[in-house]
């Protein structure tokens, strides 16, 4: 009789203890309530705000935290340029994009997107301005000093790099900046536009805050060169959407995952390498700046060509 209860209760131990393995394994796990749909790639475009090298090695952290959390595998593409946003969404075939302020804007007005989470930078933010950037030693102290220099741009599809600066020439009466400036161009980047004026290529120009100051980091010296001229309002980093079409439980886990990457180790680590503090919830209210911008200067997101040059 002992050896019978014996041999009992040692099958019910193995199986409670393979119960409590199922149990585990299903919690690190999505459940088919969870999953029932999802497609078995989910493809995400980057814009291209600095070296293209260095922001897929930044970004590919995230993805595949994202393929590990969800079981699917999460592709990037580099967009080889701000311009031309949606055919460019449509011909990669994306899902979704890190889109910054303006590209979502106009993405939003012909794509059915849903905003999910954006990073918060080491120092806490959560934003970024657009800044019109001088040589000190141009004697540029305003956009009428500027009359006959060189003006560099990023894209015609940037917050920072393009509207702010329109912005700024229709407060100062400039209706036609090509004839006001010996010569205007665009570089395809916020840190060329930088770069450019450091090594003397143009006068002035237009970027983003966050590049400046990151380059500034790296290259002390640059303070000493260059000077800011204007400030934008504040508007949302770059930050995810996806479309909407996608199943809708799949965006809500996306989401869940971004915004719970500070509850553990790995998510810990991974931010880290992205260099940021933490993802927050991001929505449609938080760019409303941009559509405010976009009417001052009478420009209509819906219709809007958007090339470069």
């Amino acid at each position: 009789m002992n050896t019978l209860a014996n041999l009992c209760w040692k099958k019910l131990h193995l199986l409670l203890i393979a119960c409590c393995v199922y149990m585990a394994s299903a919690g690190n796990h999505l459940s088919a309530a969870e999953q029932p749909n999802f497609p078995d790639t989910l493809t995400i475009g980057i814009l291209p705000e600095q070296n293209i090298f260095v922001q897929l090695e930044r970004y590919e952290h995230v993805s595949r935290y994202l393929s590990d959390e969800l079981g699917i595998t999460v592709n990037l593409k580099i967009l080889a340029r701000y311009g031309n946003i949606i055919d460019n969404f449509n011909a990669l075939n994306l899902d979704g994009a890190f889109f910054g302020s303006f590209t979502y804007a106009l993405a939003h007005s012909r794509i059915d997107l849903e905003p999910l989470a954006r990073p918060t930078n080491l120092d806490g933010t959560s934003t970024y301005h657009g800044v019109i950037l001088a040589r000190k030693d141009s004697n540029i102290q305003s956009i009428s000093d500027m009359k006959g220099k060189t003006f560099a741009f990023v894209d015609k599809a940037t917050t920072a790099g393009y509207l702010l600066p329109m912005a700024v020439f229709s407060q100062e009466g400039i209706s036609d900046y090509p004839a006001y400036f010996k010569e205007t161009y665009f570089t395809g980047t916020h840190e060329d536009v930088i770069m450019d004026i450091v090594n003397g290529k143009a006068d002035a120009g237009a970027a983003k805050n966050t590049v400046f100051e990151r380059l500034v980091l790296e290259k002390p010296s640059i303070l000493k060169e260059l000077v800011i001229l204007y400030r934008s309002p504040k508007v949302p980093s770059n930050g995810l959407s996806l479309k909407k079409e996608l199943p809708a439980n799949l965006r809500s886990k996306v989401k869940k995952i971004l915004l719970q990457m500070t509850h553990t180790a790995r998510g810990k680590e991974v931010l880290a390498n992205f260099k940021a503090q933490a993802f927050i919830e991001t929505t449609q209210a938080d760019y409303q700046p941009v559509f405010d911008y976009a009417k001052q200067i009478d420009l209509d997101l819906a219709t809007y060509t958007h090339y470069r040059n």
